[in-house]
């Protein structure tokens, strides 16, 4: 088969398109012939010789596929060849075969196009687990949502507003039409405006009950200025570093928490268990259109350098997916 290849780290044009073996299945594992792929964050800090693939994964970037079942580990049940599934991947999406644990397989839903289900499991993984198993969103609460034009930032509004919550979104200026049509109730351009002024001022000086972060270490001591009393900080990136300053003592006030979590290398029963609850509670909103995959652009996973450049341009709102 091929797939995209880092023989050395580096810009976009370190991606070459090459033949490697097939992918075998062991026992726990179908493989998936892929029909397409989504450019993530972690991509690029792979392709940079940032992040390398947990042990045991393919070598290849993408963390999420959707395709066909062309083959069935001996202890798999509940899935058979030709079914239309998409999957959470450690690695190896971007590639025309992949072999997946069974546990992080996905039907596709009812009503999403085969390619565009590839814009999914990543992203609705993430903002689940952190959103709603970690801090327990409730109806009627405040989401602020960073990096609201991304493809995590384009679901968790979506989701947010599903639970009844009010989203509140941090993006440029450019994109604030599509994200209020997405579902967003007030957008912040961070370049020119306070995000922590904004919260209060639509909270009414409560702050948000949730946020979700991109950032990391530039956004710290905001962030935690933006939390209403008892509200939960999640850190899920670290675009803005890796080390900041953390005020205990407002924490402490406002009775709130700071999370910071990963996916990709969760062990395996984690990930099912994510992939499982997504599955119940997640699905049913995307097969009702209630929420929806969001994709900028298509490109073919030949040409994945040219959507590294656009994803690094941050222009794009939602996805941009990979094509075999």
């Amino acid at each position: 088969m091929r797939a995209m290849t880092i023989p050395k780290p580096g810009g976009p044009e370190a991606l070459v398109w090459s033949e490697v073996p097939d992918p075998r299945p062991g026992p726990d594992e179908v493989v998936v012939d892929v029909r397409a792929s989504a450019v993530n964050r972690a991509d690029l800090l792979q392709r940079q010789g940032h992040y390398p693939p947990p042990p045991g994964a393919p070598a290849y970037p993408g963390l999420e596929c959707s395709g066909v079942v062309s083959e069935v580990g001996s202890q798999v049940t509940g899935w058979a060849v030709g079914q239309a599934v998409c999957a959470l991947l450690a690695g190896g999406g971007y590639a025309e075969r992949v072999a997946v644990p069974a546990g992080q397989l996905l039907p596709v839903p009812a009503g999403v196009d085969l390619v565009d289900a590839a814009a999914l499991p990543e992203v609705a993984c993430t903002v689940w687990s952190n959103v709603v198993q970690l801090a327990r969103l409730a109806k009627g609460e405040t989401l602020l949502v960073h990096g609201g034009g991304s493809g995590i930032g384009t679901f968790a509004i979506q989701l947010g507003v599903a639970l009844g919550a009010t989203v509140v979104v941090t993006a440029r200026a450019g994109k604030h039409a599509r994200l209020r049509e997405l579902g967003a109730a007030h957008t912040v351009d961070y370049r020119e405006q306070d995000f922590v002024a904004e919260v209060h001022r639509v909270t009414d000086g409560r702050g948000a009950d949730v946020i979700l972060d991109i950032m990391g270490a530039a956004y710290l001591p905001r962030n935690v200025a933006a939390l209403a009393t008892g509200g939960r900080l999640v850190v899920i990136g670290m675009q803005g570093g890796r080390k900041g300053e953390l005020d205990l003592g407002m924490l402490l006030m406002k009775r709130a928490s700071v999370h910071a979590t990963a996916l990709r290398s969760r062990p395996l029963d984690e990930k099912a268990a994510i992939v499982r609850g997504v599955r119940e509670q997640v699905w049913p909103l995307i097969e009702a259109g209630t929420v929806r995959p969001v994709v900028h652009a298509r490109a073919r996973m030949a040409d994945a350098a040219d959507a590294h450049r656009l994803v690094e341009t941050n222009d794009h709102v939602g996805k941009v997916l990979l094509t075999t």
